[in-house]
């Protein structure tokens, strides 16, 4: 009896035993940011599995199980330009598998290394030859905008293909061959050159202009300056030139002047006091 009772027990164990394992693999739990693909006696089944519980056959069924949360990878691209330069890029691109054709990613491209090296780095190179392709050189530098935008347009659709979904992407580096940047930079720096003797020039013919502008404004105030002595007499020129002498020497102008005369003619008397100087 007491083996009996023994036995059940031993029984009874490895039924919960192998039946918590039975259970354990009959459900699989997905989290948010992952997509499963169910397959049973190695057949991918055609309904991708997202975010919840599922159940499955237990032992005969594997899931695999995708992250298809924003991935980002950096790719090298080589391409030549419109005028047959070597251009040399890296791309950093944001990208997130497209969750509802897991499936097809299974069945075609296997693993997310599978996927970078298969498809995303191969398509970034082609893609960049023809976004380079459709301008020089010089255009790549001066608008890298639209050749961003080309190369953006060019992976999206080529990727789309795959369940690829492409986010974003930019342009790490950008750089050309050591020959075509030493060109570069000399065409900088004669451009440099060529506004600063262009700056030069304006300037002296600016200070040119200057001087003549002061010239004639000199002499139209002598002339002014002349019609008005003319127009006041003699005695007023004498009366300026004396004013101009004495300040000239640095000495304290006098009120009057007397220029004395000699035998019989009387002194002559100026007043710089007042315009109206008398004899």
């Amino acid at each position: 009896m007491t083996d009996v009772k023994n036995w059940l027990t031993s029984f009874a164990g490895i039924a919960i035993l192998v039946g918590a394992i039975f259970l354990f693999n009959s459900f699989v739990v997905i989290n948010p940011g992952q997509a499963g693909v169910l397959s049973i006696a190695g057949k991918a089944q055609d309904v991708p599995l997202l975010e919840g519980v599922h159940w499955k056959v237990p032992f005969v069924s594997r899931v695999d199980i995708y992250d298809v949360t924003v991935q980002k990878f950096e790719v090298p691209a080589e391409s030549a330009t419109r005028d047959l330069q070597d251009l040399t890029a890296s791309f950093a691109i944001n990208f997130r598998l497209d969750p509802i054709d897991v499936v097809k990613v299974r069945r075609t491209q296997g693993t997310l290394e599978n996927i970078v090296a298969k498809i995303i780095a191969p398509q970034t190179q082609e893609s960049f030859k023809v976004a380079a392709a459709r301008r020089t050189a010089e255009e790549a530098i001066t608008k890298r905008e639209e050749l961003k935008m080309d190369f953006d347009l060019a992976l999206s659709q080529r990727l789309a293909k795959y369940s690829i979904i492409v986010l974003d992407t930019s342009v790490v580096n950008l750089s050309f061959s050591k020959e075509f940047s030493r060109a570069v930079e000399d065409k900088q720096i004669a451009e440099q050159r060529a506004q600063r003797a262009v700056y030069v020039a304006q300037e002296a013919e600016q200070e040119a202009q200057a001087e003549i502008n002061r010239a004639q404004g000199k002499a139209e105030a002598q002339r002014l300056l002349a019609e008005t002595l003319k127009s006041a007499g003699g005695q007023l020129v004498l009366q300026k030139e004396a004013i101009e002498a004495w300040r000239e020497g640095g000495a304290k102008v006098p009120d009057v002047l007397v220029f004395g005369g000699s035998g019989n003619d009387l002194p002559f008397l100026l007043n710089l006091t007042s315009p109206n100087a008398t004899k």
